[in-house]
């Protein structure tokens, strides 16, 4: 089919139908939700025979409704209706939820149905049940939607008396919805407030918005008191024991001067006047099995300052002097790395000098991996990754990943960004030199198996994290007992003695880093615009032509 993707940005839900379409063989372009006299243009241009919606903000015109079959992809059961399902379902700990492809009409939600289907819901923060449960469901009801029309078929009236009708209509929610009172809240109530606002928009308390919350057992103090931080979290009391608090963010009553979502500990006034003490706070860890080690690194949406990198560099290089055969970089579960951390270079005196910090630090991690040849190693993306985190990844012999992972393996989106992490070692030595020229010019994302095809990725399985997991930890089991392992390794030597006399890791990193000081430090400001208008999230006043194949046609 030819189908068009409408838009208010191209998001995770966005990108992951993307791929999974474009694989399918449909003829695809994007457009962003800017008005409607664009919405027109483009169905005027392209000719969709369908016009899809998985993340929309605005109703869609009636006149584009009325001729061509829109298809809106709802994150909420039969019944819901409402621009906070998700964060209601999380707020009132539903034990299961739903995602309904609609048929758009001139009210919000309350179209005719193509697809439903209901999930179990999981105790997690509303950004991540977003980017798994709902994701992958939102991607086979509209697979079975598409399949429903391209036979002829249509979407069916809503019947109340349907056993998957377990919604209801529900007003947007207010912070006052989700407020917290801390002398009263116990833990588990102050979790399901902050991450039914998780991502976006957050919960207003005493002037802050809170995110990424996470549950204390052993710390303890007078209900609402800030008790201790670590690592840029903080840390503090309820009724029944405490919570973590990663991230934050400050009020800005001046458009012109907006705020950043950042570590707590750099919001929160005299944070630095707590104890330091880790308690259940961890962002980074490693553990053994049957001679497997693995390192985790759930760093908050993926992004790495230059603090994480270093921790992270050291993690690896203790794991690496471990005596174990095989060592697994586990990432996170939502994401395994998108590369630098932009808001904390955003946020930095000087957003050039913190680039050039962070950048280097990445690099080191990358070279610790890239040099690792007494272990066999592996990058397990149960998430997905983006930019400098794909190439990190490729640093690993084995690259595993959950079959349904987006990766974004390009820099060029943030400002022609030339990237580093030893990419132009890594990539061409999987994917060969046209390959890997392709994949960083095109600037969209790759499902898995396109990444398997070239080459990025060596095996995917595993629909759900856990699946994931538990067939990566057989896989490992069974890499750290092959009798042939040695023999890798010494092949591995081998190749790595070979490649560094061809041409020096650092030779690699010195060209690449040239390329990125003119990034930071030349007379182009364009990284700087595109990172600014990425971390405010300015919105877009137009679709880029890479996605817009609409407005690239003659």
């Amino acid at each position: 089919m030819r189908l068009l993707l409408l838009v208010h940005a191209f998001n995770s839900l966005a990108q992951r139908l993307y791929v999974e379409l474009a694989e399918r063989g449909h003829e695809l372009t994007i457009e962003f939700d800017v008005n409607d006299s664009m919405t027109r243009e483009a169905v005027d241009r392209f000719r969709p025979d369908a016009l899809l919606a998985p993340f929309l903000k605005r109703a869609i015109p009636e006149d584009v409704w009325r001729r061509v079959p829109c298809l809106v992809v709802h994150p909420g059961p039969l019944g819901d209706r409402g621009p906070s399902a998700l964060d209601w379902a999380v707020l009132e700990g539903a034990e299961r939820w739903g995602v309904t492809v609609l048929q758009a009409n001139a009210e919000f939600d309350a179209g005719d149905v193509w697809r439903s289907i209901a999930f179990p819901m999981r105790d997690a923060p509303k950004a991540s049940l977003y980017r798994h449960e709902v994701t992958e469901k939102a991607v086979a009801a509209v697979l079975g939607a598409l399949d429903r029309l391209g036979q002829g078929g249509g979407p069916t009236p809503f019947d109340p008396a349907d056993p998957q009708a377990f919604g209801k209509p529900r007003p947007a929610m207010r912070q006052a919805d989700r407020a917290i009172d801390w002398s009263r809240d116990d833990t588990a109530t102050v979790l399901r407030k902050i991450r039914s606002g998780d991502g976006v928009p957050g919960v207003r308390d005493e002037g802050v918005s809170l995110f990424d919350a996470h549950p204390e057992s052993r710390l303890t103090g007078a209900p609402g008191a800030w008790i201790a931080r670590w690592e840029g979290a903080v840390c503090r009391a309820t009724v029944d024991g405490a919570v973590w608090i990663g991230h934050m963010k400050a009020p800005s009553a001046d458009p012109q001067n907006p705020s950043l979502k950042l570590p707590a500990s750099m919001i929160l006034p005299g944070a630095a006047g707590l104890p330091e003490v880790q308690g259940d706070c961890r962002d980074l860890w490693y553990e053994e099995a049957d001679g497997v080690g693995y390192l985790h690194f759930p760093f908050y949406n993926g992004a790495m300052g230059a603090r994480q990198c270093e921790r992270l560099r050291s993690a690896l290089e203790s794991a690496l002097a471990r005596d174990t055969r095989v060592l697994v970089l586990m990432g996170g579960e939502d994401f395994w790395s998108n590369g630098i951390h932009l808001n904390l270079i955003e946020a930095a005196a000087s957003p050039a000098d913190e680039s050039w910090r962070t950048i280097n630090t990445i690099d080191d991690v990358a070279r610790a991996l890239i040099t690792a040849t007494d272990k066999v190693t592996v990058a397990a993306l149960s998430g997905n990754a983006g930019a400098g985190g794909v190439f990190l990844a490729l640093g690993a012999d084995f690259v595993w990943a959950r079959t349904g992972v987006v990766l974004n393996p390009h820099y060029k989106g943030m400002g022609n960004l030339y990237g580093s992490e030893y990419w132009t070692y890594t990539l061409p030595r999987r994917a060969g030199a046209e390959n890997a020229r392709r994949v960083t010019e095109a600037r969209l994302p790759m499902g898995t198996p396109e990444a398997r095809r070239l080459g990025l990725v060596d095996a995917a399985f595993g629909t759900t994290v856990a699946e994931f997991r538990a067939e990566l930890a057989e896989r490992a089991r069974a890499l750290a007992a092959d009798p042939a392992l040695p023999a890798l390794l010494a092949d591995k030597r081998r190749r790595r003695a070979d490649d560094e006399a061809a041409k020096p890791l650092e030779q690699y990193r010195a060209e690449e880093l040239e390329r990125m000081r003119f990034n930071f430090y030349g007379f182009d400001p364009s990284y700087h615009v595109a990172r600014y208008n990425f971390v405010f999230k300015v919105p877009k006043s137009r679709t880029p032509l890479y996605l817009a194949r609409h407005r690239r046609m003659g």
